[in-house]
């Protein structure tokens, strides 16, 4: 009984750990983004590009839920840096977007950079 109360323990405090997402956000629902303060100074311009340009068409809730699960929430697809890129690549060919590939590029780095931070 005590060995199986400790694995228990064990399992419970490794799925916790799994779960715990790296990247701080504020808010709940669609007030959701990532906490500005965690996010490094080299990359401020473009999350304000980010916050500035992706909420025209969508909440930043979906694009912080895609980083913490690494799945897209609406489709369940993969959300990895090969999607990332996918995705700026979709945006670029959006006639409404409004953005440059210059600009997709840095969302696309940023994104890149908040995926890797939530795997640690």
């Amino acid at each position: 009984m005590k060995r199986f109360v400790t694995l228990a323990v064990l399992m419970a405090l490794s799925i916790y750990s799994i779960a715990e997402a790296r990247v701080k956000i504020s808010g709940r629902g669609a007030k959701m983004n990532f906490s500005p303060e965690t996010i490094p100074e080299m990359y401020k311009p473009s999350f304000d590009l980010l916050q500035a340009k992706c909420v025209k068409c969508h909440t930043m809730e979906r694009t912080v839920i895609a980083v913490q699960t690494g799945r897209a929430p609406i489709t369940g697809q993969p959300f990895n840096k090969q999607a990332v890129k996918a995705y700026g690549i979709k945006m670029l060919r959006k006639p409404n977007s409004d953005m440059s590939k210059k600009e997709i590029r840095d969302i696309v780095v940023l994104l890149n950079y908040l995926l890797d931070e939530n795997t640690r």
